[in-house]
């Protein structure tokens, strides 16, 4: 563990030549094959980073990165300061079709938030957050001080957790684990409402069904999801980033034959029931619940919810996110109402339950998110 005095650094000792090279550049090195990128994006911790604090500091971004982002747009940057690493949103990558509030992207942040404090622990640091509501430029600050370093199953998890977008087998959790993950997603204004019964399930499934036909009958929400869509290795490997073919268990094809083939097959009566099996076939729905509908809150969902998804992954347990409801605002209200949650928002939809590992999403590397 470094000594207070050993871990005061600033970005003047982050010269480009500490920055820890990735096995893949985003847009300019598509030479490594699929498999390979998937190694480099999601090794575990580096015995080196204990070398000096920059590499450190470099080695908390890269678990930060790990976090799920909407349409997996990493839409985050990371500024390396004295005692602290700051995470500001990447505004280039924004979803307005889907995001028109920003909601997602901040959840986003969020995500790499809680990922950055876990790591942070795991290498003998505490990381305190805070967030200025009067911020314009919406940054979430980590300010870090040495402390007893502790590897925790939810660090652990970190380069285990994805998005399994496939059916699971409906076997139901035990009580045990749904309180673990329900303490997991609690957080301050926001809290988890789990639902295991059918008749709730079979409620949330109309309303995915509803909102997810008139996302897939809005063209700016089509061409948006469409632009984020990686058609084969190579794409995937050279952006880093968007929804890889392979990780919802579709063939990859060259772009020239995806792009027309998405527009065949992207419709609402293959997507619903897409959806309907896969609700069916989970254990329960999370449905994460703020009591105010504003950025601080959206960050604490991310938080949540990433505590969430890495409890699940320690106890061999998938996730995957189902917003649809929440995503088109006119539906979003009588989301609420079947709930019954009043005034709170519906931040997130989660289904979860067992099975098999999907192939694995990419990152760009840390290189291309530092400022």
């Amino acid at each position: 563990m470094f000594t207070r005095r050993q871990f005061v650094i600033s970005s003047a000792a982050l010269p480009a030549g500490l920055i820890a090279p990735a096995a893949f550049a985003s847009g300019a090195n598509s030479e490594l094959t699929y498999a390979e990128a998937v190694a480099s994006t999601w090794r575990g911790a580096e015995g080196a980073a204990h070398e000096t604090p920059a590499l450190l500091m470099q080695e908390l971004v890269r678990f930060a990165t790990l976090a799920p982002s909407s349409h997996n747009t990493q839409c985050w940057r990371f500024r390396i300061e004295e005692n602290k690493i700051a995470i500001l949103p990447d505004l280039s990558r924004r979803c307005p079709a889907v995001d028109p509030d920003d909601h997602h992207l901040f959840v986003s942040l969020g995500c790499a938030a809680e990922n950055l404090q876990q790591a942070a622990l795991a290498h003998g640091l505490m990381a305190e957050a805070s967030f200025d509501a009067a911020d314009s430029d919406g940054v979430l600050n980590m300010a870090l001080q040495p402390t007893k370093r502790v590897e925790s199953p939810l660090f652990e998890a970190i380069v285990h957790r994805q998005s399994t977008r496939s059916e699971f087998d409906g076997r139901a959790l035990a009580n045990e684990q749904l309180d673990l993950l329900e303490r997991a997603g609690r957080g301050n204004g926001v809290r988890v409402q789990l639902l295991t019964d059918p008749q709730s399930r079979e409620r949330v499934l109309e309303s995915v069904v509803q909102a997810n036909t008139e996302q897939i009958n809005d063209d700016a929400f089509v061409a948006e999801l469409k632009s984020w869509i990686r058609f084969n290795d190579a794409e995937a490997v050279a952006t880093g980033d968007g929804l890889f073919s392979r990780t919802t268990g579709n063939p990859t094809v060259p772009r020239w034959i995806g792009s027309p083939l998405f527009g065949f097959l992207y419709t609402p009566g293959n997507e619903n029931d897409k959806y309907t099996k896969q609700l069916r076939s989970s254990a329960g729905i999370a449905v994460f619940i703020s009591a105010a509908s504003d950025k601080a809150h959206w960050l604490e969902v991310g938080r949540c919810f990433e505590r969430f998804a890495l409890q699940a992954t320690a106890l061999g347990i998938r996730n995957a996110l189902v917003n649809q409801p929440v995503e088109v605002a006119r539906l979003r209200p009588q989301f609420a109402q079947s709930l019954g949650i009043g005034s709170e928002r519906p931040d997130l939809i989660v289904r979860f339950g067992r099975a098999p590992a999907m192939p694995r999403s990419l990152r760009r590397p840390v290189a291309a998110v530092l400022v």
